[in-house]
């Protein structure tokens, strides 16, 4: 597995995370590192970040140390626990683990901290691996 060429494929392919300024940094197997720098428009009404920009970095690294196997994958059940919030202009960093690689069931988390090391929360991501090769 080329690792950079997976991390450049990521990178321009998911619009999603790319609209929202979420970066794959770091790939290997079973590890992913995505970042970000929180602007205005991803706070909430309270001026902190949306829940939903945690989630989807966590989903996003998660999904990213699936794919350093290779392999197609879909979301099969998540969920987030938030710790503390962030504010404007703090780096976001989601790291991913693999704690299980099966044959079709794959299990990762991601913890996401500041700058600082700060821990704001904990994702569990369980996927469905599709078994279709990942051109890249």
């Amino acid at each position: 597995m080329d690792f950079q060429k997976m991390i450049q494929y990521r990178n321009e392919r998911n619009l999603f995370t790319k609209k929202l300024g979420i970066v794959l940094e770091e790939l290997g197997p079973g590890y992913a590192r995505v970042t970000k720098t929180v602007e205005a428009e991803d706070a909430n009404p309270i001026g902190v970040p949306h829940g939903g920009l945690y989630f989807t970095m966590a989903d996003n690294a998660c999904g990213s140390a699936m794919a350093s196997h290779g392999y197609a994958a879909v979301t099969l059940n998540a969920s987030y626990q938030f710790f503390r919030s962030a504010r404007v202009g703090d780096h976001l960093i989601a790291e991913a683990q693999e704690v299980k690689y099966g044959k079709t069931v794959c299990v990762y988390e991601a913890r996401v901290t500041k700058q600082d090391g700060t821990l704001l929360g904990v994702g569990t991501f369980t996927f469905f691996q599709l078994g279709q090769k990942l051109e890249v």
